[in-house]
């Protein structure tokens, strides 16, 4: 007769039921695996779950090639995988260097689940980011001081995106592996101060659970979860605006509001969503409530914003002009 279920695999468990309950019977995931103890310990958990709720379950190991013998931690992790009972593929990618590394590890890393997530059909991709992840996200938000948006943080769910593990932490994650007997590949590039997040992780956390008494993720983490509800509302709202280039329908709105239309708007007309930032919204802004002539204000994606008359009209960026 075996012992006692651990409460964490419990949690875990749990969790992924909770941020997958809109799925029914026969629905298909696809689970991010690198061998680390927080995609394992997902995986683990999810494969008990789906073997209950009766959907299918295929992990992606993605193997970013950043490092010598990465080729085997991916092979180590996706024979892991099989001892649970789970169809896993290994997947080299290729980084690239738009927007430094850790960036272009990530955007080759979701590119590959996502195009695994196509060829399965897949309903949802799940990714291991725990509360940990997340303080960390807040930080570096902070840091860019790019307004709420930059500090919402992840959520739970993004369309096929989910992430059960936002309440749970890495130490819980290795103590699922404990649990489940498997064990987890050490990244070292997760205490590499050449990367900010690293930096974060290892010397900023520590000093602030330090001067603030403990309890640090956990707060920066339910702030998130409060900003995030804010600009989700703020988001809905705008998206009602009926004539979003109309200047004076746009300077009715309260600033708060108007900065999401505007935002809609340049994005709309083709403005590259991850570069476009609180600078250029605050350009925009000025066409609408201090306009005195100004020539054309360029956006991040080769678009331009101006003003004719009473409407905002948003361009094609001249080259070389």
């Amino acid at each position: 007769m075996g012992g006692a279920l651990d409460p964490v695999v419990a949690a875990g468990r749990n969790q992924v039921r909770r941020v997958l309950a809109d799925l029914g019977a026969g629905s298909r995931l696809v689970v991010g695996a690198s061998g680390g103890a927080d995609s394992l310990a997902l995986a683990a958990v999810t494969a008990f779950v789906a073997s209950r709720e009766s959907w299918s379950l295929h992990a992606v190991v993605v193997d970013h090639g950043l490092q010598a013998g990465s080729r085997e931690v991916a092979a180590v992790a996706a024979d892991q995988l099989a001892t649970l009972g789970v169809d896993a593929e290994v997947v080299t990618v290729e980084v690239g260097t738009d927007g430094g590394p850790e960036a272009a590890a990530r955007a080759a890393r979701l590119a590959a689940l996502a195009d695994a997530a196509g060829r399965t059909d897949a309903d949802a991709i799940l990714l291991a980011h725990t509360l940990d992840d997340q303080a960390e996200t807040v930080l570096l938000g902070l840091g860019r001081g790019s307004g709420p948006r930059s500090i919402a943080g992840m959520a739970e769910r993004d369309g096929p995106w989910r992430r059960p593990f936002l309440t749970l932490r890495r130490a819980d994650t290795e103590q699922i592996c404990r649990a489940s007997g498997l064990t987890w590949w050490v990244d070292p590039h997760n205490s590499d101060p050449a990367y900010r997040r690293s930096r974060i992780r290892t010397e900023v956390m520590p000093v602030l659970e330090d001067v603030l008494d403990g309890g640090v993720a956990g707060a920066l983490a339910r702030t998130a979860d409060q900003v995030r509800a804010d600009n989700d509302l703020l988001d809905d709202l705008a998206a009602q605006v009926g004539e979003p280039h109309d200047v004076r329908t746009l300077g009715s709105l309260p600033p708060a509001l108007r900065s999401r239309v505007l935002r809609r708007a340049a994005l709309a007309a083709g403005a590259d969503p991850s570069a476009l930032g609180a600078v250029h919204l605050a350009g925009l802004d000025r066409l609408v409530t201090s306009w005195r002539g100004q020539q054309r204000i360029e956006l991040p994606g080769g678009v331009s914003a101006g003003r004719t008359g009473p409407s905002l009209t948003f361009t094609t960026t001249p080259v070389g002009q």
